[in-house]
Parts: structure tokens; sequence; C-alpha cells
């Protein structure tokens, strides 16, 4: 019996400290004026821990990375509700993202957001690789930091972050030009946030990968450079056993979703 009690106690504990520690998340999420919420792309459980935020913070603006301008213009709050109309409006299906059950959630949590989409097209992607960075980007280039070399350091670590990524098929050559497009959409997110801000105010809350999200290299840099006296929590997250690269104000995890191994055709072709 008395092996029970320290039981109850101990779960009773741990139940109490996860819920401080969620209290603690909003808390400072809701003093925020842009509040970027991290995912792995394919975890529905993180696009559910979205959802709820999104309708616990009831945001003015949502930008999306999964979307371009054009998409986000066609959200109204009647379609925002209506899963199936709304992946039909969007051309979802063809978008090369995550089945569009992931991400219905998020419209309908808080139907009256503005909707804002920072997507960058393939095509424009490629002419970074093409014309630069810089030319890809267009106006206000300079100011978003585009014309400037990273430092050496996060050059080569990020370098080093992309080979791994592509399971060290890539060759060095173009390791290069994949730093310059996640650069490219680091920006094209700001500017979209920028926008969502001038245009509904705070709070603005972001839907992107945790890469977008990370303080040190992703979003949260750019914002600081344009607007530094607006506040930001970035969060990232996880799953179970597996530690995300990046700093975050928090990280909170979820269960793995269960995936082939993308480098496994690759091996087996070498």
């Amino acid at each position: 019996m008395k092996f029970l009690f320290v039981l109850i106690a101990l779960l009773w504990a741990t139940s109490t400290a996860a819920q401080t520690s969620s209290v603690a998340i909003l808390t400072k999420m809701s003093e925020a004026d842009v509040v970027i919420l991290g995912e792995i792309h394919d975890n529905p459980d993180h696009h559910r821990y979205q959802a709820k935020t999104i309708a616990r913070l009831r945001p003015r603006a949502v930008v999306y990375e999964m979307l371009t301008r054009d998409q986000a213009a066609r959200v109204t709050p009647d379609l925002a509700a209506e899963t199936e109309a709304l992946r039909v409006a969007l051309d979802w299906d063809t978008s090369g993202w995550p089945d569009f059950s992931h991400y219905a959630p998020l419209f309908a949590a808080h139907p009256l957001a503005m909707v804002y989409g920072a997507h960058v097209p393939r095509d424009v992607a490629r002419q970074s690789m093409e014309t630069g960075l810089a030319a890809a980007f267009g106006e206000e280039a300079s100011v978003y930091g585009l014309t400037e070399p990273l430092p050496e350091a996060e050059r080569a670590a990020r370098q080093a972050m992309q080979k791994s990524a592509h399971c060290d098929a890539l060759p060095d050559e173009m390791l290069a030009p994949m730093v310059d497009i996640q650069r490219l959409r680091d920006a094209a997110l700001a500017r979209a946030v920028v926008e969502a801000l001038n245009d509904s105010g705070p709070p603005v809350v972001v839907i992107t990968g945790n890469g977008h999200a990370r303080k040190d290299w992703g979003l949260p840099v750019y914002l600081q450079r344009l607007r530094p006296e607006i506040g930001v929590f970035t969060l990232g997250q996880a799953e179970e056993g597996v530690q995300i690269e990046g700093a975050f104000d928090a990280v909170v995890s979820a269960p793995p979703v269960r995936r082939d191994d993308p480098c496994a055709a690759l091996r087996k072709d070498g």
C-alpha cells in the first residue's frame, strides 16, 4: 500500500510539472508579438499542438511556410472551417506537403485570423542558384542581410548539415546553393511576418519547420534585424528520443513517426 501511495505521488508530481511547463510556455507565448511554432512536417502530433496553440492565442494573423501569397489570398473565414473545400481551393494535393488532414485543424482553430503565405516556389529557388540569393529575393535584399556572407563557422556548419540531410549524396559544389535557398526561405518568412504585423498588428503566429524556427540561424535572426523592438517566442518540436538542432525558447516532444530510411535506396545503389 505504501508503494501505491508513493507511485501516486510521483505520477501526480510528474503531471503537475508537465502542466506547469505547458502553462509557462503558453504564458510566454501570450506575451510575445510573434510566436514561431516549429514542426517536423509529417508528425501529426506537432500539428495538433500548433492548432491547440492557435486556438488559445487567437492571433490576428498566421503565416504559413507551406502557402504561397496567392494560395493564402484564397483562404476566407468561411472556407477555413471547410476541410475538403479548402484543400481543393489551395490545390494542396500537388504541393508536395504532407496530407492536408495534418494542416486543416490549424486553419479551423481560428478562422478569423488573417492568413499569409511565405512559400518560396521552386522556380524562385532555382533562380537563386543561377542568379544569386539577392537577385532571387528582389528588393530590400540588403535590408534582410542577403548581400552579406555568413560567418565562416556558421557557413561550414550549415553546409555540413545540408550534406548530412541529403544522405551525403550532394556534390560539394551544391552545398553553398542549398544553404542560400534556406536563407532565402528564412527571409521570405520574415517578409511575410513584417507584412502581417503592419497589416493587422500582433500577435502573429508562424507555422514552419524547426530549421526555420531556430533562434540562432532562422527566422528570428531576420526579425531581430528588421524589427528589434518586437517580442519573439520560438518553439521547437522534437520527437521523443531525438534531439533537434538549434536554439529555441522552448522545446516540446511528441511520439516519433515511423518512416522509411530516406538514404536506404542510395546505399543500395552504391
